[in-house]
């Protein structure tokens, strides 16, 4: 009888919400680090549009296209294919982005969310923003489209933003990102990502959701943590605050991601220094 464990799925992060049981995701955009972090255990590997800075040396993901989301996530899905080849290890969930204008009406969001299942492998797509994406998440689901939603700072719109920075500290901000959250829920999102909010607006937003939530710089007290590899390989030249170089202390890709994956099932990341008020 084989020994493998059972592939990771949005009904086995539901349970891990309900349970307590911490969630951990990082980023990958080849073949060998997806190997890595599949022999290391984390939950989801995130196919991020950050890959336009990261791997393409672009100031902002926007430059990013489908056909390239398309590319990187059938590397990675073929390195996690590799990994379980060789071990006993479990698959993780594979996430990837809808890029920039690739979701911009419900026909649209619909081509693209297939071509990165079909094409690239993918077994969940996430798009950024808040009620306006409503009607786009019921369409994906409804088909049977696995959604991760996403608000606070959504590099997709840095522009409007007025650049990288804390979103929701004020009371109005952050009641609408309260309720853009309940909405998505209610559309059928499987999945929320906060990215830089302060902790305590995260926490809420975590105690009423239903749905697993996922923090990048929005506190301790998300169901679970998302980080950039390169931000975790020390290979980041100007690394985010909320971000910790495990390689510094850990040396090796393998050390170092396993570093990250325990201390964020033991709560012990992020630390207040990594956490915004």
């Amino acid at each position: 009888m084989s020994n493998r464990q059972r592939p990771v799925s949005v009904t086995t992060l539901a349970a891990m919400k309900t349970r307590g049981e911490r969630i951990t995701c990082l980023t990958a955009y080849d073949a060998s680090l997806a190997r890595v972090m599949t022999e290391a255990g984390v939950e989801i590997i995130l196919v991020g549009d950050s890959l336009g800075m990261v791997v393409q040396g672009h100031d902002t993901t926007l430059p990013v296209t489908l056909d390239e989301m398309i590319y990187h996530s059938r590397c990675v899905a073929r390195g996690m294919a590799q990994a379980q080849a060789q071990t006993s290890a479990r698959q993780p969930l594979l996430l990837v982005d809808l890029p920039f204008m690739s979701y911009a009406s419900v026909e649209q969001a619909l081509h693209s969310a297939a071509r990165l299942m079909k094409e690239g492998g993918a077994q969940m797509v996430k798009l950024e923003g808040g009620a306006a994406q409503v009607a786009v998440v019921q369409a994906l689901t409804t088909q049977g489209i696995p959604v991760c939603a996403h608000l606070g700072l959504t590099p997709q719109s840095v522009h409007k933003l007025g650049g990288y920075k804390v979103q929701g500290r004020e009371t109005a901000a952050a009641a609408t990102m309260l309720q853009d959250a309940q909405a998505l829920q209610q559309a059928g999102a499987d999945a929320l990502i906060l990215e830089c909010i302060p902790s305590t607006l995260a926490a809420r937003i975590s105690r009423e959701l239903v749905i697993p939530v996922i923090g990048i710089g929005a506190g301790a007290d998300c169901d679970g943590q998302v980080l950039v590899a390169t931000d975790v390989l020390g290979l980041s030249a100007q690394p985010p605050r909320f971000a910790r170089d495990y390689a510094q202390t850990h040396g090796a890709p393998t050390l170092a991601i396993r570093a990250f994956i325990e201390d964020v099932r033991a709560g012990t990341f992020p630390q207040p220094e990594q956490c915004f008020n």
